[in-house]
């Protein structure tokens, strides 16, 4: 039935994934962040105890994990051969993380856990994201 499956590959060129994969990291750090940023508004006590700590862990989470994970996929989008699936911005075993992070995140905001404390994990992951996700679009105006 499928003799000649490429043609029904969603192919599109390396820029195209570069792009995709930094929109991808942009929206879901501002999504993150402005959560955090929420919770944080409707404290009814001091805000900067929890975002200074927020801050800091998404400096920490930008330069020593996030930067090697772009820095890993954009190898490995630079290596894919021809026009590549759509799909391929991440890789397979990037799917399954990301599974397990959303699932995470949806049992955190649904535990007893309070908000503000919540924040400070949602604040680093989403404004590191967002600022790993600087290097995707450099590289797409560079390259």
């Amino acid at each position: 039935m499928f003799r000649n499956k490429e043609k029904y590959k969603p192919a599109v060129p390396r820029k195209t994934l570069l792009a995709i994969a930094g929109l991808m990291w942009c929206g879901v750090g501002i999504m993150l962040t402005s959560m955090a940023y929420h919770w944080l508004k409707d404290y009814a006590g001091n805000p900067w105890f929890f975002a200074v700590p927020g801050f800091a862990a998404a400096l920490v989470i930008h330069h020593f994990g996030f930067l090697k994970i772009v820095d890993k996929n954009l190898g490995r989008i630079a290596r894919l051969p021809g026009k590549p699936c759509v799909f391929s911005f991440i890789s397979w075993k990037s799917y399954l993380i990301i599974i397990i992070m959303v699932t995470l995140g949806i049992t955190l905001r649904h535990s007893p856990i309070p908000k503000p404390y919540l924040s400070v994990i949602y604040l680093g992951i989403g404004l590191s994201l967002f600022l790993s996700s600087i290097r995707y679009f450099r590289n797409l105006l560079t390259n």
